[in-house]
This record gives C-alpha cells, sequence and structure tokens, in this order.
C-alpha cells in the first residue's frame, strides 16, 4: 500500500521574516532524485542553507531548509517537486522508478517572435522575468538589432504547462509581454518551431579557440587546478575507515547559489547514490557536508583514480560551476557564459535571468544573444554569447562586467 499523496512533499513555511522554510520530501529512491529536487529548488529562486538525507536504497527521506523570495508560490513548487519524486501509488506494490526505455516525450519546442521599436536598459531581463513567472523554459535566444534601432527577440521555449499550443495560453503569455513592454512593443507571435526552424537557430557548433581557451584555462590534465584556483580553500577528501559499506566525502567550501545542486548534479552524472547525506552553511557562508555514498553496484569507491577523479570533479564544480569571461570579438565586446549540462540534457536553470538581471543593474546594454549547446573537452555546455552595446554613454569597465555577472551567478551580490 503506498503514502498518501500530501505526505510525499510538505511544505511548512517560516513563521517569522528570516527564519527558514522546511521542506520534507518522503517518497521511493532512485539515483540522482537529491540532484532532480535540488534543481527544481533552485528553479524556485530559493537557496538551501541546511539539508540532511537518508535512504536504504529503496525509500528515502529527505529535509531542506531554504530561504529566498518571499513571494515563492509554494503550493507551485509543491507540485513540481512532486513531478520528479518516482511512482509511489500501486495497488500491487510501490514502483521506485520507471524503466529506462518509457522515458517522457520531448516535449515541444515553441518560437516566440517579438519587435520592438527601441532598446533600452534591461528590457531583456524583464521579459526573461516575464517568460521564468510564466514557468516558459527558455532553451535558445537571438537578440538582433537594426540599424534603425529596432529589436528582434527569437526565444525558443517549453511549456511547463504543456498548454503553449493553446490560444488561451498564448494570448496570456502576449499579455504579459504588452504589459512589461507596453508600447515599445510592435508585434509578438507565438507558433510551434518546425525541426527545419530549431536546427538554424543553433548555429554553429563549434567555438572560436580564443573563447574556449579563455573560460576554460583553470582546467590543466589530469584533473589538476591551477595556481589561483588552488588558492580557493576548497577541501575534498574521502574516507573508508569509518563505515563498513560506504565511502565518506567531506567537503569544506565557501557557499554559493545551488552549492548542493551543484555537488549533487555531479554525483548523478557520475552515477552514484547517495545513503546519507548532511548540509550546513554557516551565517558567515562556509559550507560543511559529509555524504556517506556507494556506486551503482552497491560498493566502495576503494580505487584510488577514481577517488582522485571524483575528487577533483568536485573541487572544479564548486570553484567554478559557471564560466564567465567578457571577451573581444573584434572591435566588440562580448560576454560570455558557459553552463554545464546534466547527462540528463539540462542546464542549470535561471542563468539566462541571473545574466540579463546583473547587466540591467551595471546599466549596460544587450546588442544580441546566441544560446547553445557545445561540447568542449568531452562535457556538454550551454554557452550565451551576449554581443554588448557599447554606444555613447557606455562607461563600465569590462572588468566589473565580469565581476558583476559572476557574482550574480554565485549569489555574492
Amino acid at each position: 500500500m503506498g503514502i498518501l499523496h500530501e505526505d510525499v512533499v510538505v511544505i511548512n513555511q517560516a513563521e517569522k521574516a528570516g527564519e527558514p522554510t522546511v521542506i520534507t520530501v518522503n517518497c521511493p529512491d532512485k539515483t540522482g532524485l537529491g540532484c532532480d529536487l535540488c534543481r527544481v529548488i533552485l528553479l524556485f529562486g530559493l537557496s538551501i542553507c541546511r539539508g540532511d538525507v537518508s535512504t536504504d536504497g529503496k525509500w528515502c527521506y529527505l529535509v531542506f531548509w531554504v530561504v529566498g523570495k518571499p513571494n515563492t508560490r509554494w503550493n507551485l513548487l509543491t507540485k513540481r517537486l512532486l513531478e520528479v519524486c518516482p511512482s509511489y501509488l500501486s495497488t500491487s506494490g510501490i514502483f521506485y522508478y520507471h524503466p529506462e526505455n518509457q522515458q517522457p516525450k520531448p516535449p515541444d519546442v515553441f518560437l516566440l517572435e517579438f519587435w520592438c521599436s527601441y532598446e533600452r536598459e534591461g528590457l531583456l531581463h524583464d521579459v526573461t522575468e516575464v517568460l521564468c513567472e510564466l514557468e516558459l523554459t527558455i532553451h535558445r535566444v537571438k537578440v538582433s538589432t537594426t540599424p534603425d534601432g529596432r529589436v528582434m527577440d527569437l526565444f525558443f521555449v517549453t511549456d511547463t504547462r504543456e498548454l503553449l499550443h493553446a490560444k488561451r495560453r498564448q494570448d496570456e503569455t502576449i499579455l504579459c509581454l504588452k504589459a512589461v513592454l507596453g508600447d515599445a512593443l510592435l508585434s509578438c507571435k507565438i507558433e510551434l518551431a518546425g525541426s527545419e526552424v530549431t536546427a538554424c537557430s543553433q548555429g554553429s557548433p563549434c567555438l572560436p579557440s580564443a573563447i574556449t581557451e579563455e573560460i576554460f584555462s583553470l582546467e590543466l590534465p589530469n584533473g589538476r587546478l591551477s595556481r589561483s584556483a588552488a588558492s580557493n580553500p576548497i577541501s575534498v577528501t574521502v574516507d573508508n575507515n569509518l563505515s563498513p559499506s560506504h565511502t565518506l566525502v567531506q567537503i569544506f567550501c565557501q557557499d554559493h547559489k545551488g552549492l548542493v545542486y551543484d555537488i549533487m548534479r555531479t554525483l548523478k552524472d557520475y552515477n552514484i547514490q547517495v545513503s546519507y547525506g548532511r548540509f550546513y552553511a554557516s551565517p558567515k557562508g562556509n559550507c560543511e557536508v559529509d555524504l556517506f555514498i556507494m556506486q551503482a553496484d552497491g560498493k566502495k569507491i576503494v580505487d584510488p583514480n577514481k577517488q582522485n577523479a571524483l575528487c577533483s570533479r568536485l573541487r572544479m564544480e564548486l570553484l567554478r560551476p559557471l564560466r564567465v569571461a567578457v571577451v573581444s570579438r573584434g572591435p566588440d565586446t562580448e560576454l560570455v557564459v558557459a553552463n554545464p549540462v546534466e547527462l540528463s540534457g539540462r542546464g542549470r536553470p535561471l542563468v539566462f535571468y541571473d545574466i540579463t538581471h546583473a547587466l540591467k543593474v551595471l546599466k549596460t546594454r544587450i546588442f544580441s544573444v546566441k544560446i547553445g549547446k557545445h561540447m568542449i573537452q568531452d562535457r556538454e555546455w550551454e554557452v550565451y554569447r551576449i554581443l554588448l552595446d557599447e554606444g555613447v554613454g557606455y562607461s563600465v569597465p569590462r572588468n566589473k562586467i565580469e565581476e558583476g555577472v559572476r557574482n550574480k551567478l554565485m549569489g555574492w551580490e
């Protein structure tokens, strides 16, 4: 017999301002569940300040203490968390996960195209904020500015609610865009993107060598880090003596936005199961993480090469979960942000939202945007290439732009 639907995800909202909200998840286990839950929490703009995870391999119990936006839609968060939990009701028993050959159908991709009569600071961020509120996931963006100052925006999106094919949902989206863009909006239309349109939007699969060298310069052969990276106080150690059946991974590092997600994403990519985990972030921004893990075959990680590879990967993911660089494209300036993609094909959420927010705060206008996925050093990355408008009145130094965008992405404002 299964458990009641309302008992799978329970959210106890904070009673006082400044106190954390407690999210409890009690459901069947699966490899990568912690990553999927943390991704949803991050998508809603929440930060995990404390966490406890335990499982017997079949059933798990997770508790997250989160802080964040006061206007969080908690009922919607509950629904989205439920959607990533394995099936939990059955008359004949509990289904712990769906077979791999029963993957859900990929969502339809829609093309949102609109024209604005002029560009203004923060326009792209305001549009991105609207789309996020509507639960439209942005996969690619192409922004172009014509010589007469008009702006054409192409957004390739999917709908979490799977309703964008309906006229009512499209009208709602257009109405929300009109509300934020006002008289600047000249036209707007939404249509299903055909395969030929989607293919044309992807652009070249190759990045200029100057960009790849700039944003991946800290990665050296054999998993070593450069001197500047090694100066960052990150400690990742393994211990096989404290448990007869599990490897203990201990992490000490500085906190950043999505830190628990970055750890869980890495373990999921390595197909590693977490049997027990504890996370704590102090008010001073220091984090302590203890994880008792095992391989997919239920054994410890005893191979020194595998231990070193896992530790090196975790250090790199905690040091630079995203790559940010401001480079020269001839006489122009380009902001490049690289976001690692999970093996499941998804990247970190809200990256474009944070980028555009940082540029809005810096009063830096965007001339054009290209987003695409690229294979770099045997890993897939979601790369944002943003050509900045360096017209009259431009005064923000390039290092300030890079610092501002990185701090926003890391939650260090």
